[in-house]
């Protein structure tokens, strides 16, 4: 008998979960255990059934997923985890790729894709989507980042920041919870000495962040 793959799926959307577990379920060697709505849930949902494979959303009723991929990974090294996304910029495939997960997978083209990423998830294997593999490939190289050892996430905050968005707007933009940007906000300060917004425009002037 072939062995069975466990999966968790996480998504905010009850009629796209059943959908998904239709699809996973009608196959042999796959099985849907578990269910989770939001990031939460699916962190508990991760450490109590310690799936083969967690199919997870990146958008959530309470913030990104994103953030929260190295901490399932710790509560569950044996989980293999496949993001299926609406997000087309591959600057999130890359994020979620260097966060820990094993695959990226729109969710336009899950009905061809998922079964694929997920099998080969299970196995220790990346799956990308195609197009957005290609994207990714020809990109030329990022250019240095700005000094303080900011993060991508944190140059992202930034910017919106010196263009005049309140931390409401900015997790709305970026998908994210307000208390996440306030951290992100307080890291950014933090390594770059500055507190106020004019100093934190300058800042992003002065770095190229944001266009004079």
């Amino acid at each position: 008998m072939p062995t069975v793959i466990s999966i968790v799926i996480a998504d905010d959307h009850q009629v796209v979960r059943s959908g998904l577990k239709m699809l996973l379920d009608a196959e042999d060697d796959l099985e849907v255990v578990a269910e989770a709505g939001d990031v939460d849930s699916v962190t508990r949902t991760v450490l109590g059934y310690k799936p083969d494979v967690l199919v997870l959303d990146l958008n959530m009723p309470d913030g990104s997923s994103l953030p929260a991929i190295p901490k399932m990974l710790s509560d569950s090294p044996g989980t293999n985890i496949v993001v299926l996304t609406m997000q087309e910029d591959p600057a999130f495939a890359r994020e979620a790729l260097q966060a820990g997960a094993r695959g990226y997978v729109l969710k336009e083209a899950a009905d061809s894709e998922l079964v694929e990423a997920v099998r080969m998830a299970a196995e220790g294997r990346t799956y990308l989507h195609p197009e957005l593999g290609a994207k990714i490939a020809v990109e030329p190289p990022e250019p240095a980042g700005p000094p303080d050892d900011l993060t991508e996430r944190e140059v992202d905050i930034l910017r919106l920041i010196a263009l005049g968005h309140t931390n409401t707007e900015i997790a709305e933009q970026l998908f994210l919870s307000v208390r996440t940007v306030e951290s992100h906000r307080a890291r950014v300060q933090q390594k770059t000495g500055l507190t106020t917004r004019a100093e934190l425009v300058r800042y992003a002037l002065d770095n190229e962040i944001v266009e004079r």
